[in-house]
């Protein structure tokens, strides 16, 4: 009775902190060695700040973005605010080129060497808006 007692306490306690585990992670960001994912969403012509996701994404100095295009329609990632002088100055996937986000499943990357809030948005979507925090 003792041993089936053991086993059932520490099974419970397995599950349940697969359970915490699982509770504490954020989904939403996908990190892969050095690499955070974002995804431009399905539709994201039409939105705004909910059109790159995770938004804001959180990174360390040192650290990667991949964004990928989810939607069908092109898109582009470029630092800065639309209007704003430094526009693309940090980052830009362009228009044209091997980085361009031309078609579904296309990707863009940028590592963050310096710590800072890093806003960007799409040149063809200007209400499509996000930011990178690199701590």
């Amino acid at each position: 009775m003792v041993s089936k007692t053991i086993y059932l306490t520490a099974s419970l306690l397995a599950i349940l902190s697969v359970i915490a585990i699982g509770a504490s992670t954020d989904n939403s960001v996908f990190a892969q060695g050095d690499k955070v994912q974002v995804s431009i969403v399905p539709g994201s012509s039409t939105l705004t700040d909910t059109a790159y996701s995770p938004n804001p994404v959180e990174v360390a100095v040192g650290q990667t973005v991949v964004w990928t295009n989810d939607d069908s329609a092109f898109h582009t990632v470029t630092s800065g605010s639309a209007g704003a002088p430094d526009v693309g100055k940090a980052f830009d996937s362009g228009l044209a080129g091997p980085t361009a986000l031309t078609t579904k499943g296309k990707t863009f990357e940028h590592t963050f060497d310096t710590a800072g809030e890093y806003p960007y948005f799409c040149t063809l979507h200007p209400a499509m808006v996000g930011t990178v925090s690199v701590k």
